[in-house]
């Protein structure tokens, strides 16, 4: 027996249901962290990392080092402390400090830069710190 055409009304909801995959794909990979994490990178440093002059980070405020994922604070001079600007929600790396607080561009979560804590979700688990000391004048973490 030949085989039937497939009439209009078979066409159009096929086309349909492939409009709502193609859809729910996209959905899906807005919430993906591969273009703001810098791929499958640790969330802190496996070695040693020179960020620059510690005179760059202002006693009581942050500096974010996007590109190196870190997130380097000063509450006192010449006291510093480092934490992964990787969100601990989905893997995405802080945009922007504002207001003492590191901000998660992916989900909203924030995160307060003198201790790493969460202070709104959706992540609920602290930056992890990152050991980092003065040599010569620059800022080493790792």
């Amino acid at each position: 027996m030949p085989a039937q055409p497939a009439d209009r009304r078979t066409v159009l909801k096929g086309a349909a249901a492939l409009a709502g995959a193609a859809a729910a794909a996209g959905a899906l990979s807005a919430c993906s962290t591969e273009g703001n994490s810098g791929g499958r990178t640790p969330a802190t440093p496996t070695a040693p990392v020179e960020l620059g002059a510690a005179a760059e980070v202002p006693v009581g405020g942050a500096k974010l080092y996007r590109e190196r994922k870190l997130l380097v604070s000063c509450p006192a001079a010449g006291q510093y402390k480092a934490f992964s600007a990787q969100c601990t929600h989905a893997g995405c790396v802080l945009d922007k400090i504002e207001d003492g607080e590191g901000n998660c561009p992916c989900h909203g979560s924030r995160f307060d830069v003198t201790t790493g804590k969460p202070l709104r979700g959706p992540a609920t688990d602290p930056l992890p710190a990152v050991p980092v000391r003065v040599e010569g004048g620059n800022l080493v973490a790792g």
